[in-house]
């Protein structure tokens, strides 16, 4: 079973996910958790994803593309690259923050060992029948390149579960939790940026037939049974 979980801040993604690995005994693969491990540690990764995590942006798409394909890959990660766009990096220049993503992006192009060495908890997927993943794909872009990574590896999305609860329980289940980054305006701006950037990943999952819409704006208990009544 290989599944997507999406939903906005505060949707319950995370202990769904955990559950539907306990079911279906498959690994959960959490970028979300991860970038925010990598922050903790000051991890290469950390030092470029903090300014993004911190005002409750989206870290740019190139990276976490990049990132998932390495993730899931089971070759070293020997000389991957990654090429920035002019765009991206004018964002961070102007943006005056993220001293040490502006220096890594002047450069333009970014060795991604730097970033996923000591991140990337590697796991072995020819041993799993599926995984779980969750927080990615944040746009509708990362959706279509993980669509293209799973062509490629020979593996097929059987399900992208879509968590659905309304803006105000995003933000006050957001703001009842303790995480450092759930701050009532950098909540606010991940929900902005949920309805701006990641709804389109709905139009283009709903297209490919592989879309499950789930209230969630119910027990965690309830959520999981009509998952599983759903995807079997």
């Amino acid at each position: 079973m290989r599944l997507v979980i999406l939903g906005g801040s505060g949707s319950g993604k995370s202990t769904q996910a955990q559950q539907l690995c306990d079911r279906f005994e498959v690994p959960l693969v959490s970028t979300g958790d991860i970038l925010r491990e990598a922050v903790v540690s000051n991890s290469e990764l950390g030092k470029f994803a903090q300014p993004f995590v911190e005002r409750g942006e989206l870290v740019p798409d190139e990276l976490m593309i990049e990132f998932v394909k390495c993730y899931f890959s089971s070759s070293p990660f020997g000389g991957a690259s990654l090429k920035k766009s002019d765009s991206d990096v004018d964002m961070l220049y102007s943006s005056g923050e993220a001293n040490y993503a502006e220096r890594a992006l002047g450069d333009r192009v970014l060795n991604l060992r730097n970033f996923t060495e000591g991140c990337i908890p590697q796991q072995d997927f020819a041993a799993y029948h599926g995984w779980i993943l969750e927080g990615y794909p944040r746009t509708a872009f990362q959706a279509e390149e993980l669509d293209f990574l799973l062509d490629e590896l020979g593996q097929k999305l059987n399900w992208a579960i879509y968590l659905q609860v309304s803006e105000a329980v995003m933000v006050s289940r957001s703001l009842g939790r303790s995480l450092p980054d759930d701050q009532p305006e950098i909540v606010q701006r991940r929900v902005e940026l949920f309805y701006d950037r990641t709804i389109p990943i709905l139009e283009y999952y709903d297209r490919r037939r592989c879309l499950l819409t789930i209230n969630g704006d119910q027990s965690p208990d309830m959520v999981i049974e009509n998952i599983i009544s759903l995807v079997g």
